[in-house]
C-alpha cells in the first residue's frame, strides 16, 4: 500500500524532524556527533537521533507508536569499518614486524655467541697443540726414565737373588763349621 495524503505528509515530516531530534541514541562506530551542534558522543560511539514519538491522532484510535530508529548513514558505516580495519591490520602488520626485528636481534646475538664460542674452541685447540708439542719434546726423557724403571727393576731382582744366594751359602756355611 502506498501512502496517500496525510499519511505521506507525516512520513516526510517525520524523516526530517528524525534528523535533527534532539533524542540521541549512541551506537558502537563513528565518534562523530549527528544531532543538533553542542551534542557529542563517548569516543567509539557513534550518535544516532531517534524519530520523535508519533502525536496522538483522533484518527489512529489514540495509539502512540514507539521511537523510531533512523537507519545509519552506509557511507559513513563503511568509512568507519574501513578505517577500524586499516586500524586492526596495521596493528597485525605491527606485530609481524616487531616478531621479525626480535627474530633478527635474536639471531645477531646468537652469531656473536658463536662467534665467541669459536674463539674459545681456537685457543683450547691452540693450547693443546703447545701440550702435545711439549708432550713429544719430553717423550724422550719419559722413555728414559722407563729405561731406567726396568734397570731398577732387574737390579731388585738381582739384588734378592744374591741375598737368597749369600742365605744359602751362610746356611751351608754353618752346616760345615758345625762339623
Amino acid at each position: 500500500m502506498a501512502a496517500t495524503g496525510e499519511e505521506a505528509a507525516e512520513m516526510d515530516c517525520i524523516s526530517r524532524v528524525s534528523l535533527a531530534h534532539p533524542t540521541v541514541l549512541s551506537l558502537g562506530g563513528s565518534s562523530e556527533p549527528r544531532g543538533e551542534p553542542g551534542e557529542t558522543a563517548s569516543e567509539g560511539q557513534e550518535v544516532v537521533t531517534a524519530a520523535p514519538k508519533k502525536p496522538i491522532n483522533s484518527s489512529d484510535g489514540g495509539v502512540e507508536t514507539a521511537e523510531e530508529a533512523v537507519e545509519p548513514d552506509i557511507n559513513e558505516l563503511c568509512t568507519d569499518m574501513f578505517d577500524k580495519m586499516a586500524v586492526f591490520l596495521q596493528g597485525e602488520l605491527t606485530g609481524t614486524c616487531e616478531d621479525y626485528h626480535l627474530l633478527e636481534n635474536m639471531n645477531k646475538l646468537t652469531s656473536l655467541k658463536y662467534m665467541e664460542m669459536k674463539d674459545i674452541s681456537i685457543n683450547i685447540s691452540r693450547n693443546l697443540q703447545d701440550l702435545n708439542h711439549k708432550y713429544a719434546s719430553l717423550q724422550p726423557y719419559l722413555d728414559q726414565i722407563n729405561q731406567i724403571e726396568e734397570q731398577v727393576s732387574s737390579l731388585e731382582q738381582a739384588a734378592y737373588k744374591l741375598d737368597t744366594y749369600s742365605k744359602k751359602l751362610e746356611a751351608k756355611f754353618k752346616k760345615l763349621e758345625k762339623r
